[in-house]
């Protein structure tokens, strides 16, 4: 079963001091612990300004920290259900 996700192109980010919030083109904001991206986590405010979009918005690069999110991974329930600590059993 395909699911359409609506346009998730990133149109504006932003930081609190433990999360990264993406606003997407189709007025939903997701956010994901800064404990997921640990460059991210450790990067000063001007090192998180520096980004651009890549895969059409879906996708936001990094180029000083090395740091690429993928909107489209963020959004599977695979991934936002996956508990770290399942992980390393697997």
């Amino acid at each position: 079963m395909v699911r359409k996700v609506g346009n998730i192109a990133v149109k504006g980010i932003r930081f609190t001091d433990d999360r990264v919030y993406f606003k997407l083109a189709d007025g939903r904001e997701i956010g994901a612990p800064l404990e997921w991206f640990p460059r991210l986590k450790e990067a000063s405010p001007s090192e998180r300004e520096n980004y651009y979009l890549t895969a059409n918005g879906t996708g936001v690069h990094w180029e000083e920290l090395d740091e690429d999110i993928s909107i489209r991974y963020l959004l599977r329930e695979e991934f936002l259900l996956l508990e770290p600590s399942l992980e390393k059993n697997k």
